[in-house]
């Protein structure tokens, strides 16, 4: 009985082990700009680095990086850099810092990241860790206004095959496999710590203001052009009025005209009870006035809060250079 049941909970625990396949990878905030900032120092030569964290369920956490020196064809210089990655790592664990390989990260340039290297540097990862990820970043890419990070895999059915070494057409067609099933690309997740939420909302404060100065700035913008448009109507009419009343007082001169030769009393070029003469109201300009200065108020105070932020980013420039 005492069999059945081990072998009962060995059988479910193999099955919750089959059945959990990697979901998301979940990487720090302070990794990803250390990736970024690696990648961007030596653009466009091609780096990589370290990726450590946990590998928790279903999600794959990555809590820290550190770069790779750059490879070199001698064996010298290789043996040197692995013997760096074990040094490291070392250092690493002696602060009680996660140091357990999850993978590696590295640069590319417009994409072109697919080649046999990384295939191989894949199976190399597998023999020793049961699931890890590439991260690739482009920073081509981004530097068009897109953050061009994805975290890869190779596909189970592709690792099978390529251990067989068999990629005949029959083998292909068998496992119903196509150029686009050799990587999966894994969703990446941003986390970061309580302490860096808080920091970053402390300094996302000024946003709403902002946002909602701008929304402000919008419906003021909105008023000031139906002022405008009553001042264009007025104008308009009042050009309208102006020619009709030159038109009628050019009819009654010419009315008036044979009365003169006749000896009569000519007629009055004015009639108070014509509509015509009846005076346009100008608007207002007051609204107009208001609007204006709560315009000038609220672009002041933008570019106030516009001001601090980019203060805040030389410093922090500044800092990162010094």
């Amino acid at each position: 009985m005492a069999n059945s049941m081990a072998r009962s909970f060995l059988q479910v625990a193999a099955t919750e082990e089959v059945a959990s396949p990697l979901r998301v990878v979940q990487i720090e905030g302070l990794v990803i700009l250390k990736i970024i900032k690696h990648c961007k120092e030596f653009s466009p030569a091609l780096v990589t680095g370290q990726l450590l964290g946990l590998d928790v369920g279903s999600v794959l956490e990555v809590t820290n990086c550190f770069p790779f020196p750059i490879r070199e064809e001698d064996e010298e210089i290789e043996a040197d850099g692995a013997n760096y990655q074990l040094e490291m790592m070392r250092c690493l664990r002696e602060v009680n810092v996660d140091n357990n390989t999850v993978g590696w990260y590295q640069s590319t340039i417009l994409g072109s990241y697919q080649t046999v290297e990384l295939i191989e540097t894949f199976m190399n990862y597998q023999e020793n860790i049961r699931r890890c990820v590439c991260i690739i970043y482009d920073p081509s890419r981004s530097n068009q206004g897109v953050l061009a990070l994805k975290a890869l895999k190779l596909s189970d059915s592709f690792m099978e095959l390529y251990r067989a070494n068999n990629f005949t057409g029959e083998k292909l067609r068998e496992k119903n496999l196509s150029w686009v099933d050799i990587f999966e690309e894994i969703p990446i997740k941003v986390s970061n710590s309580a302490l860096i939420s808080a920091f970053m909302t402390e300094l996302e404060s000024d946003t709403p203001v902002t946002q909602r100065n701008v929304e402000f700035l919008i419906e003021c913008m909105d008023d000031l052009s139906m002022e405008q448009q009553k001042f264009q109507f007025y104008y308009r009419s009042l050009s309208r009025q102006q020619a009709q009343q030159q038109a009628w007082l050019q009819k009654r001169r010419t009315e008036n005209m044979p009365r003169k030769a006749a000896g009569e009393e000519p007629l009055p070029e004015e009639d108070p009870s014509n509509p015509i003469f009846k005076p346009i109201p100008e608007p207002s300009r007051l609204e107009s006035f208001l609007v204006t200065n709560q315009i000038a108020n609220y672009c002041n105070q933008i570019n106030g809060v516009g001001g601090q932020n980019f203060n805040r980013l030389y410093l922090m420039k500044s800092l990162h250079d010094n």
